[in-house]
């Protein structure tokens, strides 16, 4: 059977079951077994890959980090990395907005995941504005467009399993003659490449935040700033904000892999939770358990499935095709980032990242390593721009996060959420174009 008709069978009943209400999970995984069914092949190998896909030591740090973002919200972590954001916002127009989207950015170095972020950040900050005069609407907009820095911000799920989908990735043959054998993303330079785009995107928001607020009246604190106050929050909060610090310094320096981080980041929760902050109880650690057990889980079935959609995508050489086609249109490399970058906002828009990033993973990737794009780039555009879907319809899940805390309608946060999705994609696109923005701080700590 020819290439475009198992692209038809794989693809068409996956949209159709997407289109019906079933999960990703089942969508990917129904898809894919149709499709060994009609290439005759055992249905056994659909297990067997599933199996494989989980066999990988990056993987362990998935449930780690969920388990450490989830111990550090149950700890007091989280709550003090949002008082010390809010208390240096003094007299700054749209000040505690843009320490929403500061507190964002440190969570989001803890959590690596958006709702997660958003959730935790958005419970304090939402309300701490609403009291300084911010509409409901505007204050749920900035803080669910800014959580989707938690997937950038390393420690970064979706980094990881960006990682764990290059892995034994097949490239053309004219790409590994005119660049080079093709090397496995390692995870540890992803983490250190994703720091300056994530500041360029949380840059972009603040900028135009300011510009929002200025205009709505939303000014600073008329008494400036209390320094007693940012004392207060800072000594409360020394050893939240040692956190990220340990965790992320640990990786930068080498001392420890992200893997190990995850473990490190685990005890040194437990430990200033329940002997520091003397916050963290017994019957907090097993419901932090058990939301790590389903969350887990829930992002292992989507691997399975989605590990054994891809495989089929490269065997029946779908990625080649696909590359070959759009090299037709043109041969610029900057419109080329135009058409990539467009399609994984709009695809950002209807799937679940992680489903997104296994899926897309073995198609783009090949086609931006054979024009010279550097996967450790690639990757980190990659999940700017799917970060951005956290926070535009219809899937947005950090709108349904933020206006549940607000108790607001959802339609009325998307309308203030969509100028920051605009500003955030001009920022994915300044990423693409200059490199040296994802890869000079690798290359200055010698990756």
């Amino acid at each position: 059977m020819d290439e475009s008709n198992i692209v038809a069978i794989l693809f068409g009943s996956f949209l159709v079951l997407l289109l019906i209400g079933a999960p990703v999970t089942v969508a990917l995984g129904v898809s894919a077994l149709a499709s060994f069914i009609v290439l005759e092949e055992n249905p056994i190998k659909l297990v067997q890959i599933a199996f494989t896909s989980v066999g990988s030591f990056p993987l362990m740090a998935l449930p780690s980090f969920i388990l450490a973002g989830a111990l550090m919200e149950a700890a007091g972590i989280s709550k003090r990395l949002v008082n010390v954001a809010e208390s240096f916002a003094g007299p700054f127009t749209g000040g505690i907005a843009a320490s929403a989207v500061l507190a964002c950015l440190f969570f989001g170095a803890i959590s690596g995941s958006g709702p997660a972020t958003t959730a935790a950040v958005g419970m304090l900050m939402i309300p701490a504005m609403v009291k300084r005069g911010y509409s409901k609407d505007y204050a749920s907009a900035i803080t669910a467009s800014s959580g989707g820095l938690g997937i950038i911000i390393p420690p970064s799920i979706p980094m990881v399993i960006f990682g764990i989908s290059a892995i034994g990735l097949a490239v053309p043959d004219e790409a590994i003659e005119k660049f080079g054998e093709f090397q496995s993303v390692s995870i540890t330079k992803l983490f250190v490449a994703g720091v300056i785009p994530g500041m360029v995107m949380s840059l972009s928001l603040l900028l135009l935040n300011y510009i929002r607020c200025k205009k709505a009246g939303y000014l600073g604190s008329a008494d400036g700033w209390d320094f007693a106050q940012i004392k207060q929050a800072l000594r409360k909060g020394v050893w939240s904000i040692l956190a990220p610090l340990v965790i992320l310094g640990g990786i930068y320096s080498g001392f420890f892999t992200p893997t190990e981080s995850a473990i490190v980041a685990i005890f040194y929760t437990l430990f200033i939770g329940a002997f520091i902050h003397r916050e963290l109880s017994w019957s907090q650690v097993f419901r932090t358990l058990e939301t790590t057990t389903w969350l887990s889980g829930r992002v292992l079935l989507i691997l399975f499935t989605a590990t054994v959609f891809g495989r089929l995508l490269v065997e029946n050489q779908i990625p080649a095709i696909v590359a070959e086609s759009m090299l037709s249109l043109t041969d610029n490399l900057y419109l080329i980032w135009i058409l990539i970058i467009a399609f994984l906002l709009f695809v950002g828009m209807f799937m679940e990242t992680l489903a997104a990033i296994m899926i897309l993973t073995p198609v783009l990737l090949p086609i931006t390593y054979s024009l010279g794009i550097d996967p450790i780039h690639f990757g980190v555009v990659m999940i700017c721009c799917l970060s951005i879907g956290f926070s535009t319809p219809p899937l947005g899940e950090n709108l349904f996060v933020a206006s549940g805390i607000a108790n607001i309608s959802l339609e009325s946060v998307t309308v203030k959420a969509i100028p920051f999705a605009l500003v955030s994609a001009l920022a994915v696109f300044t990423i693409a174009f200059f490199p040296s923005i994802t890869l000079f701080l690798p290359s200055f700590l010698g990756y």
